[in-house]
Protein backbone atom coordinates (compact mmCIF):
# COMPACT_ATOMS: atom_id res chain seq x y z
CA UNK A 1 0.00 0.00 0.00
CA UNK A 2 1.38 3.25 -1.24
CA UNK A 3 1.19 5.93 1.66
CA UNK A 4 0.93 9.73 0.79
CA UNK A 5 2.49 12.56 3.64
CA UNK A 6 0.16 15.25 4.47
CA UNK A 7 1.23 18.24 2.67
CA UNK A 8 1.25 20.20 6.15
CA UNK A 9 3.97 17.37 7.44
CA UNK A 10 7.35 17.20 6.39
CA UNK A 11 8.92 16.09 9.39
CA UNK A 12 8.38 12.58 12.01
CA UNK A 13 10.25 12.68 15.24
CA UNK A 14 10.91 10.08 17.25
CA UNK A 15 11.86 8.37 20.62
CA UNK A 16 13.40 5.77 21.54
CA UNK A 17 13.39 3.49 24.35
CA UNK A 18 9.96 2.74 24.66
CA UNK A 19 8.68 3.97 21.64
CA UNK A 20 10.93 2.48 18.85
CA UNK A 21 12.54 -0.02 20.84
CA UNK A 22 12.02 -2.22 24.26
CA UNK A 23 15.30 -1.54 25.35
CA UNK A 24 14.24 -2.77 28.70
CA UNK A 25 16.10 -5.97 29.11
CA UNK A 26 19.67 -4.46 27.76
CA UNK A 27 19.40 -1.52 29.74
CA UNK A 28 18.08 -3.66 33.17
CA UNK A 29 21.42 -6.33 31.96
CA UNK A 30 23.62 -3.27 32.60
CA UNK A 31 22.32 -2.14 35.83
CA UNK A 32 22.34 -5.41 36.96
CA UNK A 33 26.13 -6.37 36.25
CA UNK A 34 27.01 -3.11 37.88
CA UNK A 35 25.16 -4.01 40.89
CA UNK A 36 26.17 -7.51 41.49
CA UNK A 37 30.02 -5.91 41.47
CA UNK A 38 28.65 -3.39 44.11
CA UNK A 39 26.74 -5.72 46.42
CA UNK A 40 23.28 -4.44 44.89
CA UNK A 41 19.91 -6.48 44.66
CA UNK A 42 19.25 -7.14 41.15
CA UNK A 43 16.68 -4.55 39.38
CA UNK A 44 13.23 -5.76 37.66
CA UNK A 45 11.74 -5.28 34.85
CA UNK A 46 8.70 -3.50 36.39
CA UNK A 47 11.23 -1.14 38.58
CA UNK A 48 13.61 -0.65 35.08
CA UNK A 49 10.33 0.74 33.29
CA UNK A 50 9.59 3.45 35.34
CA UNK A 51 13.22 4.51 35.71
CA UNK A 52 13.72 5.34 32.07
CA UNK A 53 13.30 8.36 29.88
CA UNK A 54 15.38 10.70 31.81
CA UNK A 55 19.17 9.59 30.12
CA UNK A 56 21.87 7.19 32.03
CA UNK A 57 22.79 9.33 34.99
CA UNK A 58 19.45 9.50 35.99
CA UNK A 59 18.32 5.82 35.56
CA UNK A 60 21.39 4.80 37.16
CA UNK A 61 20.36 7.04 40.18
CA UNK A 62 16.81 6.06 40.35
CA UNK A 63 18.16 2.33 40.57
CA UNK A 64 20.34 2.74 43.28
CA UNK A 65 17.78 4.83 45.28
CA UNK A 66 15.61 1.63 44.79
CA UNK A 67 18.17 -0.71 46.25
CA UNK A 68 19.42 1.39 49.45
CA UNK A 69 20.45 4.18 48.18
CA UNK A 70 23.05 6.86 46.51
CA UNK A 71 26.58 5.96 47.33
CA UNK A 72 28.47 8.53 49.55
CA UNK A 73 31.16 9.49 46.71
CA UNK A 74 28.43 9.93 44.57
CA UNK A 75 26.99 8.23 41.52
CA UNK A 76 29.66 8.96 38.42
CA UNK A 77 31.68 5.85 38.52
CA UNK A 78 28.12 3.62 39.07
CA UNK A 79 27.62 5.78 35.54
CA UNK A 80 30.82 5.30 33.76
CA UNK A 81 30.90 1.53 34.44
CA UNK A 82 27.52 1.11 33.43
CA UNK A 83 28.00 2.58 29.89
CA UNK A 84 31.14 0.22 30.02
CA UNK A 85 28.66 -2.80 29.77
CA UNK A 86 25.72 -1.55 27.85
CA UNK A 87 27.93 0.14 24.83
CA UNK A 88 28.45 -2.54 22.80
CA UNK A 89 25.45 -4.85 24.27
CA UNK A 90 23.03 -2.31 23.60
CA UNK A 91 21.43 -5.00 20.92
CA UNK A 92 21.74 -8.23 23.07
CA UNK A 93 18.00 -8.08 24.64
CA UNK A 94 16.76 -5.57 22.81
CA UNK A 95 14.25 -5.63 19.91
CA UNK A 96 11.94 -2.77 17.72
CA UNK A 97 8.47 -2.66 18.68
CA UNK A 98 6.03 -4.68 15.88
CA UNK A 99 5.80 -2.67 13.28
CA UNK A 100 8.50 -0.23 13.73
CA UNK A 101 10.65 -0.42 11.37
CA UNK A 102 7.75 -0.26 8.65
CA UNK A 103 6.46 2.91 9.88
CA UNK A 104 10.08 3.88 9.41
CA UNK A 105 10.56 2.61 5.73
CA UNK A 106 7.06 4.05 4.56
CA UNK A 107 7.32 7.48 6.12
CA UNK A 108 10.38 8.43 4.11
CA UNK A 109 8.84 6.45 0.93
CA UNK A 110 6.15 8.87 1.15
CA UNK A 111 8.54 11.62 1.44
CA UNK A 112 8.90 12.07 5.11
CA UNK A 113 12.28 13.48 6.49
CA UNK A 114 12.79 11.49 9.80
CA UNK A 115 14.73 12.61 13.05
CA UNK A 116 15.47 11.11 16.85
CA UNK A 117 15.55 13.06 19.40
CA UNK A 118 16.57 10.72 22.72
CA UNK A 119 17.77 11.61 25.99
CA UNK A 120 20.18 8.11 25.56
CA UNK A 121 23.56 8.43 24.78
CA UNK A 122 23.98 8.91 21.31
CA UNK A 123 26.93 5.92 20.57
CA UNK A 124 24.27 3.50 21.68
CA UNK A 125 21.84 5.20 19.93
CA UNK A 126 23.77 4.78 16.80
CA UNK A 127 24.25 1.51 18.04
CA UNK A 128 20.64 0.23 18.28
CA UNK A 129 19.76 2.03 14.83
CA UNK A 130 22.69 0.21 13.14
CA UNK A 131 22.29 -2.70 14.25
CA UNK A 132 18.36 -2.87 13.62
CA UNK A 133 18.98 -1.52 9.63
CA UNK A 134 16.95 1.48 9.85
CA UNK A 135 19.84 4.25 10.62
CA UNK A 136 19.55 4.80 7.10
CA UNK A 137 15.83 6.52 7.73
CA UNK A 138 17.48 9.00 9.86
CA UNK A 139 18.05 12.53 8.90
CA UNK A 140 19.28 13.51 12.31
CA UNK A 141 20.36 11.64 15.57
CA UNK A 142 20.43 13.87 18.45
CA UNK A 143 21.13 12.10 22.05
CA UNK A 144 21.16 12.74 25.63
CA UNK A 145 24.95 13.59 25.26
CA UNK A 146 25.04 15.54 22.24
CA UNK A 147 24.06 19.25 23.16
CA UNK A 148 25.94 20.01 26.48
CA UNK A 149 23.36 20.46 29.31
CA UNK A 150 20.35 19.93 26.88
CA UNK A 151 18.01 17.05 26.62
CA UNK A 152 14.60 16.44 26.72
CA UNK A 153 12.09 17.63 28.08
CA UNK A 154 13.96 20.87 26.81
CA UNK A 155 12.70 22.03 23.52
CA UNK A 156 15.83 22.88 22.42
CA UNK A 157 16.82 19.34 22.05
CA UNK A 158 13.55 18.85 19.59
CA UNK A 159 14.93 22.56 18.05
CA UNK A 160 17.94 20.79 17.23
CA UNK A 161 16.50 17.94 15.50
CA UNK A 162 14.53 20.05 13.22
CA UNK A 163 17.27 22.17 12.46
CA UNK A 164 18.87 19.07 11.48
CA UNK A 165 16.09 18.08 9.36
CA UNK A 166 15.79 21.80 7.85
CA UNK A 167 12.32 21.68 9.12
CA UNK A 168 10.01 24.32 11.30
CA UNK A 169 7.95 22.94 14.47
CA UNK A 170 4.87 24.18 12.03
CA UNK A 171 5.77 21.00 9.89
CA UNK A 172 7.04 18.69 12.39
CA UNK A 173 5.16 15.65 14.38
CA UNK A 174 6.44 14.24 17.55
CA UNK A 175 6.11 10.19 18.48
CA UNK A 176 7.24 9.63 21.94
CA UNK A 177 5.72 7.30 25.06
CA UNK A 178 6.67 10.04 28.24
CA UNK A 179 6.02 12.94 29.20
CA UNK A 180 9.22 14.22 28.47
CA UNK A 181 8.14 13.39 24.63
CA UNK A 182 5.17 14.95 24.52
CA UNK A 183 6.27 17.89 27.32
CA UNK A 184 9.03 18.46 24.75
CA UNK A 185 6.95 19.13 21.76
CA UNK A 186 4.18 20.89 22.90
CA UNK A 187 6.77 23.37 24.77
CA UNK A 188 7.32 23.69 20.86
CA UNK A 189 4.29 24.13 19.59
CA UNK A 190 5.22 20.39 17.96
CA UNK A 191 1.76 18.09 17.89
CA UNK A 192 2.57 15.43 20.55
CA UNK A 193 1.99 11.90 19.38
CA UNK A 194 2.32 9.22 22.48
CA UNK A 195 2.38 5.59 22.02
CA UNK A 196 0.46 3.38 24.44
CA UNK A 197 2.99 0.28 24.36
CA UNK A 198 5.99 1.99 25.70
CA UNK A 199 6.95 2.97 29.32
CA UNK A 200 4.70 5.33 30.16
CA UNK A 201 5.38 5.92 34.00
CA UNK A 202 2.18 6.03 34.72
CA UNK A 203 -1.43 5.95 32.90
CA UNK A 204 -1.30 7.05 29.10
CA UNK A 205 -3.97 9.72 29.51
CA UNK A 206 -1.95 11.71 31.96
CA UNK A 207 0.14 12.86 29.28
CA UNK A 208 -1.88 14.64 27.82
CA UNK A 209 -0.70 13.89 24.32
CA UNK A 210 -2.42 15.27 21.45
CA UNK A 211 -3.13 11.66 20.24
CA UNK A 212 -2.43 7.95 21.46
CA UNK A 213 -1.52 5.52 19.02
CA UNK A 214 -2.13 1.75 20.09
CA UNK A 215 0.21 0.48 17.10
CA UNK A 216 2.51 2.33 14.54
CA UNK A 217 -0.26 1.68 11.54
CA UNK A 218 -2.44 3.72 13.11
CA UNK A 219 -0.04 6.88 12.59
CA UNK A 220 -1.03 7.72 8.66
CA UNK A 221 -5.01 8.21 10.17
CA UNK A 222 -3.37 10.54 13.19
CA UNK A 223 -1.14 12.40 10.64
CA UNK A 224 -4.06 12.88 8.21
CA UNK A 225 -6.06 14.11 11.34
CA UNK A 226 -3.45 16.79 12.48
CA UNK A 227 -3.15 17.93 9.07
Amino acid sequence: MTHHLPGSIKAVVFDLDGTLIDSEADLRAAVNRVFDEIGRRPITRNEVVMMVGDGVPKLVERALEATGGLPDDGTDDVVARFLEFYEGHATDLSQPFPGAQDILRELVAAGARIGLCTNKPEAPAHEILEFFGIAKYFGAVVGGDSLPGIRKPDPRHLAAVLEKLGTDPAHAVMVGDNANDIQTAQALGVPAIAVSFGYPRGPIAALNADVVIDQFDDLWDVLAGLA
